[in-house]
Order: C-alpha cells, then sequence, then structure tokens
C-alpha cells in the first residue's frame, strides 16, 4: 500500500468528496454520469446505485 503525505492524503479527499457531490447532483437532476469502472467506460443512470463510487472506494469519475 502506497503511503500518502498529508497533503497529498487531503488533495484526494478533496477530489472524491467533489466527485460524489457531483454525481449526486446528475442524480438528483436525473442526468446520466460517465465512470470509469473495471478498464471501461460505463454511462450510469440515475436509477444505477452507485454507492460504491459515492463512497470513494470504486474507481469513479465525473
Amino acid at each position: 500500500m502506497i503511503t500518502l503525505s498529508a497533503e497529498d492524503q487531503q488533495a484526494l479527499d478533496a477530489l472524491r468528496s467533489a466527485v460524489a457531490e457531483t454525481l449526486e447532483r446528475k442524480r438528483r437532476l436525473g442526468q446520466y454520469a460517465v465512470i470509469w469502472r473495471d478498464g471501461k467506460a460505463v454511462r450510469i443512470t440515475p436509477e444505477d446505485d452507485v454507492s460504491s463510487e459515492r463512497s470513494g472506494h470504486g474507481e469513479s469519475r465525473a
């Protein structure tokens, strides 16, 4: 496991939070999002359960 400096961890946490907020906003607006999952770009709809992406445990990109 890679050990991050406190500054790097803070930046990573901020990015994860921003992605989670963006995915939640798109879900509330009824919009789809495209994320990276298992080495492929995947379209997710508001009805899809993306709880693992929201918590930061999946590979997600907004």
